[in-house]
């Protein structure tokens, strides 16, 4: 069984590695699993927050796409609680 909410951490990870890490966590995810918390950090981290947006917002396993307690953070929100 996996774990309710899923950390993800894709510093330094070109856009087709953090896509796979994504993937890979979005295939982990059970019914368990209610939030997959996408860490990309701010900074440098603004292209792979739109990535997530854009690469995630229409997967089926994705509710919806909500803002982490901060900037760097991204959360695929799979069910609500």
């Amino acid at each position: 069984m996996a774990a309710p909410i899923i950390t993800v951490d894709l510093h330094g990870l070109f856009r087709e590695d953090a896509v796979k890490a994504i993937d890979r966590a979005l295939k982990t995810a059970d019914a368990g699993t209610y939030q997959i918390r996408l860490i990309h950090g701010y900074h440098r981290g603004t292209s792979l927050k739109n990535m997530i947006i854009d690469e995630y917002k229409y997967h089926p396993k994705v509710r919806r796409i909500a803002p982490g307690d901060n900037q760097g953070i991204t959360v695929l929100v799979l069910r609500e609680l």
